[in-house]
């Protein structure tokens, strides 16, 4: 049970968040998927207080004692013990319904903390159009909306995006947006709405018998999420952004020594949080995505209707999924499943040819790898795309589809073609499988990446660039450089906005502090530039500005920034709002242009949990050792929430600081055994990344980690979940120490 309390009124927001396995710290109970019970809840408040659950209340509050009140519910149907909740406080509700095409009436919520009520007014109209939408897609691919109501309650201080609880999802307040966003921030909002939705029907009502397939929930309402943003929540290039974002992380997850199967086998349920990664969600979603088009998607949603009618208000196992798409499309899925759900690793296809004296192909392959540790070739259905390029723009001129089945794959019909500027395998982005370049279409993807008309193959060329820089064949510098180039003619915000994240950690966990300031002043002149060109009031402006935000390096650069922050400088059609306001001050205190002063200042502006937040960012982020002192103190001392956490944590570790941060990876190893025992799984196993210290990374920080790993478990050794965590963050210094060491030019690719 989560409580907050406002920090001048008095109020009170409480709420349970009992998703995975939770459910057990608040009320008696056997907390495991395969156990299912019906609850009724009655609830004693104070009497000025709003209550909510998965049921609709039996009837008004009654008084009771004391000035309290009394809430009794409706029995719920059969239910997993970490989907019910309950949720109390000085909350603001917005009711509504939707009547389905089948004519199904489905009562609706919205609810927020009161203190935000004209947000979520202003907002309902949006919200509760989402809502049914995907209600109507969702009866139609899964059946009958399976509960008495459908609600959902923005909540403070939440440990993750959102939870599936039955009729009442909770979100996390930040998704109540109280500032202009662009149309990436309502996408990923519409997504995350629609992912907790199909919960209802896949994890809620049909529940996995154990915690190992927890992955086959996830997975499907990831997959749902992005399916019904593309079709119905009015983001139809939702795929391409998940292609660069979403998928992005899935193949980042799968090269960690930590990998498993999408699959995996569980023994506890520790384990089972522990793959809450991006295998479970963005891996799990490429492979039912690929199984959806292999027996068509009809046929896997007559599957998937069959196996929910089979086992609603019941439990099931990955098998029985399996079964039911294998019956309902004709087609044996052993070797599938096996191929793709119970190995590990992903494969990786690059392109084989002889050219004669003209540059015609002789002889073209596809090459197919696998890692040295997960040995497994798998079938890929792939196209390959042949690109030339004049000036800027790159023409397709050939595309032609493969069956890629083994090591190498003949394909005789590319024979006496001219070899093209670029030849792009998996073109269009349809597997789950990473793609390496020749020589020079490496140079052209490089160069001129913008130049590709179609979203998803610029994702390929994207996925591929990024991996590269990754696993240190591709200079930091050089992938600075093509993303400068590249978002000049990106013209979805979306992709851009999932881009640049992965950028920002890149410097932050590879790149060395010169590589890292002179990768923000690179990204900052793009952003000047092309917030001045933008068209007014366009989301795209608005990107150019939150870029400028943790990017602005030069005098210059940094002086805008001000001019933007104090209303010297105005841009037609750009509120500095908020939302903007925070990320400009904290890049002039990195800087050192501003100091505690300015920031007490700004906080009394915004004396919100979001604005307190944003302060104690923007103080971690003051280029001196005391401010950095402090910072660790905040991060390391349990008193911050996990979005406080992530915060406070962007500030204090910033690459171009390395210097300041040099006394902390002696502290870090200490700082993870007082954390381990008195912290949430979530939280520890973040704060295992946030307070590790990237930018002072060093050898003997890794032959710390490799002296700490030794302990024998039976001599007090670390714990299992926090081996995970120091193997990960080992792999990622290794793969830095490696990076920090490649001259500055492109070496050529393996193979």
């Amino acid at each position: 049970m989560h409580r907050s309390a406002g920090a001048a009124g008095g109020e009170v927001w409480i709420y349970g968040k009992f998703a995975p396995g939770y459910a057990r710290t608040a009320y008696a109970c056997f907390d495991q998927p395969d156990l299912k019970a019906e609850f009724t809840f009655q609830v004693t408040v104070p009497a000025q207080w709003t209550v909510l659950s998965n049921q609709p209340p039996a009837a008004a509050p009654e008084q009771a004692a004391g000035g309290n009140a009394v809430w009794r519910f409706t029995p719920t149907p059969r239910l997993p013990t970490f989907t019910t909740t309950v949720v109390a406080g000085d909350y603001h509700v917005v009711t509504s319904s939707h009547a389905t095409p089948s004519g199904q009436r489905i009562p609706l919520e919205l609810a927020c903390q009161a203190d935000l009520a004209g947000y979520l007014d202003a907002q309902a109209p949006a919200l509760f159009e989402a809502t049914a939408r995907g209600l109507d897609l969702y009866t139609d691919l899964l059946g009958a909306y399976p509960y008495a109501k459908y609600g959902q309650v923005f909540v403070p201080a939440f440990s993750a995006g959102a939870s599936e609880d039955v009729g009442c999802v909770l979100i996390s307040d930040q998704f109540l947006f109280r500032s202009r966003v662009t149309a990436a921030a309502d996408e990923f909002r519409m997504m995350v709405i629609l992912h907790e939705m199909a919960h209802m029907w896949f994890g809620d009502l049909v529940t996995v018998r154990w915690w190992d397939d927890l992955w086959l929930s996830e997975s499907f309402a990831e997959f749902c999420g992005h399916l019904a943003t593309a079709r119905v929540g009015g983001f139809p290039g939702a795929w391409s952004t998940f292609s660069v974002g979403r998928k992005a992380w899935g193949f980042a997850q799968d090269r960690l020594p930590s990998t498993h199967p999408v699959a995996a086998d569980t023994a506890t349920l520790s384990e089972a949080i522990a793959n809450f990664d991006g295998i479970s969600y963005a891996k799990g979603a490429s492979v039912l995505r690929q199984l959806a088009a292999y027996v068509g998607e009809e046929s896997f949603f007559s599957g998937i209707r069959a196996y929910i009618a089979g086992h609603a208000f019941a439990n099931a196992s990955r098998a029985d999924l399996i079964a039911a798409v294998a019956a309902n499309s004709g087609k044996s899925l052993g070797d599938w499943s096996q191929a793709w759900l119970r190995t590990a690793g992903f494969n990786t296809l690059h392109c084989e040819f002889q050219t004669d004296a003209s540059g015609a192909f002789t002889e073209f392959a596809v090459v197919q790898d696998a890692s040295a540790s997960h040995p497994v070739l798998r079938p890929h259905r792939v196209a390959i795309g042949l690109y030339q390029r004049s000036g800027d723009v790159l023409t397709r001129t050939r595309l032609v589809e493969v069956d890629v089945t083994g090591p190498r794959t003949v394909v005789p019909e590319l024979a006496g073609t001219t070899q093209p500027d670029l030849i792009l395998p998996n073109d269009g982005d349809t597997g789950f499988v990473m793609v390496r370049f020749d020589p020079r279409s490496l140079r052209t993807v490089i160069e001129s990446i913008g130049g590709l008309d179609d979203p998803l193959a610029r994702a390929v060329g994207w996925n591929a660039l990024i991996d590269m820089v990754q696993q240190a064949e591709l200079p930091v510098p050089e992938f600075v450089a093509a993303l400068a180039g590249g978002i000049r003619r990106e013209p979805s915000v979306s992709v851009l906005q999932a881009l640049l994240p992965q950028a920002e950690q890149i410097m932050r966990q590879l790149a060395t502090p010169e590589n890292a300031a002179a990768g923000k002043r690179l990204l900052a002149d793009a952003a000047g530039q092309l917030l001045h060109s933008a068209e007014p009031a366009s989301d795209l402006q608005l990107a150019w500005a939150q870029l400028l935000g943790w990017t602005a390096t030069s005098a210059d650069q940094l002086d805008l920034s001000a001019g933007l922050l104090s209303g010297d400088v105005a841009v037609p059609g750009l509120p500095v709002d908020t939302g903007l306001r925070w990320p400009l001050l904290q890049r002039l205190a990195a800087a050192g242009r501003v100091g505690d002063a300015v920031i007490g200042a700004e906080l009394a502006r915004d004396p919100t949990p979001a604005g307190q937040r944003h302060a104690a960012a923007c103080r971690a982020a003051i280029p001196d050792a005391g401010h950095k002192e402090a910072a660790w103190q905040q991060l390391v001392d349990g008193r911050l929430g996990m979005e406080d956490l992530s915060v406070v944590a962007r500030g204090f570790a910033l690459p171009e600081q390395a210097g300041l941060l040099t006394p902390y990876p002696a502290r870090y190893l200490g700082a993870l055994r007082e954390i381990w025992p008195t912290r949430s799984g979530h939280l520890r196993v973040l704060l295992g990344d946030l307070l590790f210290p990237y930018p002072a990374a060093s050898q003997e920080l890794l032959a710390q980690i490799d002296e700490f790993l030794a302990a024998d478990p039976a001599e007090a050794g670390p714990d299992p979940s926090m081996v995970r965590v120091l193997t990960e963050r080992r792999d990622t210094l290794r793969r830095a120490l490696l990076s920090r060491a490649l001259p500055g030019r492109r070496p050529d690719p393996p193979g």
